[in-house]
């Protein structure tokens, strides 16, 4: 019965459906998940067509990256209105390395011994088959990591630093999109720099604009814009949005196939779309070791964005999202869809929102809008053969406007949090300059330091009581808080470890109010010049033991005298007499900086406030060692309170406790120390 019960967990947690599917409401679901499956699919032809050409790639394998990964996220997904299927950012992530591999300038081929031209067959096939396999390889990391346990990875990538790299990434999309708006052709750039190299060739090739090309796109914006504002002005009012993108789409291939644009003004077209599914492929594995970074990049970037948006959802409509299932469930579309032509897919905020809006209550929406593009495949693709590519390109520029929007997080992160602005800036600079994938390496990297710095520069407080009370608090910021007579309360608002631990001893030397090391030094230096003066002292006592006598036997000295200088008070600075015991053997009393004739601290205990340290590492373990040890030697104790029990066992195992440092030094509290 055990194992059964833990199969059916299994069975369940891997395909979430057959949870929900038993339970789904018909009567009160099933109408609004049909009316918003037709209206997102209606979105996913165009923009699977568009971002087919953002990757590079025929777009024919956009209508196939809208059709197999959002019939299969119907089974292993968890967020019901999360639209998986071609995302801007993806693509364009996907159309870098494409146009780095596989250059047009690979595919040149003379006709006749004329010009060289492009073999767009042979180059598009190459491509297809590169994208396929960096798809199953991003499934691949996404089911691997998911699999792990590690969606917490993607808490790597902080929302300022997923805005800034996706408004980033909506200028590469942009530039990209411009040579299909004044159809003019341009050579393929990649690596640091290519945005900047490629909008230089385009300024450049102005003058040969095709004028055609140029009205067209602009046209189609005006038309797509205007009608997305009147889409949202009058959201509450329209049973369904109108769906522009697709009425662009039809009028512009009727338009372009009845005046044969093409023919006539040279407006470059999208060609054959063939109908129809195509058989599973191998992926070519000898393209692994090329694109194993980019696979993980779109992995990660891919699962980030999808589990937000999935996120911002289930807490609005009051469901669980499991992130390790959606980190799976988007691995698996992705590895099955790789072997059919797909490539990487991630969801899309405004098709979700459109699902949402328009009554989607579950995946059977997404099930709906995926049946919407197969009878696309099957039946009317190849009707867009003459639809002008300038018109995808505006339906992708029109798309980025909310990406855009996002440059408002300059003003809100500059009055709220200025190192989240630091790291907004940093990312958005760095993938304009390094490209999409050095770019996420160097912004993950950027905003790990800023939690490094803001480690090493915590906030450090000396705590007080508030009277008649046990509770402390910083003596800075609360009036009401006094400090303890004689105790000192230091805290820190963050662990300790390597990167922090001495600037943890030195706030700690310099809240005291006293010069710790310098005194330290003091009292070496008058222990030294003690020291030479008891063995100055004790040699002169053994000369007068062996002098003879010249009226009688050995003159024996009871107490040692000390020299006349010392007695006449010429001791040197800072040394006080220490009288010798009259007793033979005795030891003499340990000195004191009281007796060394040293400055005293006004405190006699310090009290370290633990409760903010999470761990500790060997480095802090030596440096705490050296506290006490640096307190000790000018009479002040030390005393740890509130320390967590997994911080106490890993200073057991760094070896911290001795017959000099005891677990007597410990209090469950701040004031258990103090009383």
């Amino acid at each position: 019965r055990c194992s059964a019960s833990t199969a059916k967990s299994l069975l369940f947690r891997f395909l979430p459906f057959l949870h929900w599917l038993p339970r789904y409401p018909v009567k009160d679901w099933l109408l609004g998940d049909i009316a918003s499956g037709f209206s997102v699919g209606i979105m996913h032809l165009p923009q699977g067509l568009a971002y087919a050409l953002l990757a590079g790639l025929p777009p024919v394998t956009g209508l196939y990256s809208s059709f197999y990964p959002v019939f299969l996220y119907f089974f292993f997904g968890t967020s019901r209105h999360n639209s998986v299927g071609p995302f801007a950012v993806i693509s364009v992530m996907i159309g870098s390395v494409t146009e780095s591999l596989l250059p047009s300038e690979n595919f040149l081929e003379s006709v006749n011994g004329s010009n060289a031209t492009v073999n767009e067959a042979r180059r598009d096939a190459a491509r297809v088959e590169l994208v396929a396999t960096i798809t199953v390889l991003t499934g691949i990391f996404q089911v691997a990591l998911g699999l792990l346990q590690f969606g917490f990875v993607v808490t790597y990538l902080s929302d300022p630093l997923v805005r800034g790299y996706t408004t980033a990434a909506s200028v590469h999309v942009l530039v990209s999109q411009l040579k299909n708006v004044f159809g003019v052709s341009l050579g393929e750039h990649s690596g640091p720099l290519s945005l900047f190299m490629t909008f230089i060739e385009i300024c450049q090739k102005l003058p040969q604009t095709n004028v055609g090309t140029l009205v067209t796109a602009i046209i189609a914006m005006v038309a797509i814009f205007i009608v997305k504002e009147l889409n949202h002005k009058f959201a509450a009012k329209l049973p369904m949005p109108i769906p522009i993108e697709l009425i662009t789409i039809i009028v512009s291939t009727g338009i372009s196939y009845g005046v044969n644009l093409n023919a006539k003004f040279g407006i470059s077209v999208v060609g054959n779309i063939p109908s129809g599914l195509k058989p599973p492929v191998v992926p070519n594995v000898s393209y692994f070791g090329q694109v194993v970074g980019n696979a993980f990049a779109i992995a990660v970037v891919g699962y980030a964005i999808c589990i937000s948006l999935g996120k911002i959802f289930a807490l609005k409509h009051g469901y669980k999202v499991d992130s390790n299932q959606e980190l799976i469930a988007l691995g698996l579309c992705n590895f099955l869809g790789g072997f059919f032509q797909c490539f990487a897919i991630s969801c899309s905020m405004s098709r979700s929102l459109v699902q949402e809006s328009t009554g989607g209550n579950s995946q059977v929406a997404g099930v709906i809008a995926s049946l919407v593009i197969l009878v696309t495949i099957l039946k009317i693709g190849e009707l867009f053969r003459d639809l002008p590519k300038a018109i995808l390109s505006a339906i992708i520029i029109i798309n980025l406007k909310g990406m855009f929007k996002q440059f408002n997080d300059l003003h809100t992160l500059w009055k709220s949090n200025r190192v989240d602005l630091m790291v907004w800036i940093v990312t958005f600079v760095a993938t304009l300059m390094l490209n999409l994938d050095i770019g996420l390496g160097a912004s993950v990297a950027f905003g790990l330091l800023t939690v490094i710095f803001r480690t090493q520069l915590p906030h450090y407080s000396i705590l007080g009581r508030i009277s008649d009370t046990d509770v402390y608090r910083d003596v800075a910021e609360y009036q009401m808080a006094q400090e303890v007579p004689g105790v000192k309360i230091f805290r820190s608002s963050s662990t300790l470890y390597f990167a922090n631990v001495e600037l943890y001893a030195e706030a700690l030397k310099k809240k005291s109010g006293i010069n710790v090391d310098r005194l330290i030094e003091k009292k070496k230096k008058a222990l030294k010049k003690l020291k030479k003066q008891q063995k100055k002292v004790e040699k002169e006592a053994k000369k007068k033991k062996v002098l003879p006598c010249r009226r009688g036997p050995l003159r024996e000295a009871r107490s040692p005298s000390l020299p006349q200088d010392m007695e006449d008070g010429h001791n040197g600075p800072g040394v006080a007499v220490i009288e010798l015991s009259g007793a033979e053997g005795s030891t003499p009393p340990e000195p004191t900086l009281r007796t060394l004739g040293l400055p005293q601290p006004g405190f006699h205990a310090v009290i370290l406030d633990f409760s903010p340290v999470s761990f500790v590492d060997t480095v802090s373990v030596k440096i705490l060692k050296n506290i006490f040890r640096d307190f000790h030697e000018i009479e002040v104790d030390v005393f740890v309170a509130g320390c967590p029990v997994p911080v106490l066992t890993q200073l057991e195992r760094g070896n911290f406790f001795s017959s000099a440092i005891t677990k007597h030094y410990f209090f469950p509290s701040v004031h258990d120390a103090v009383v």
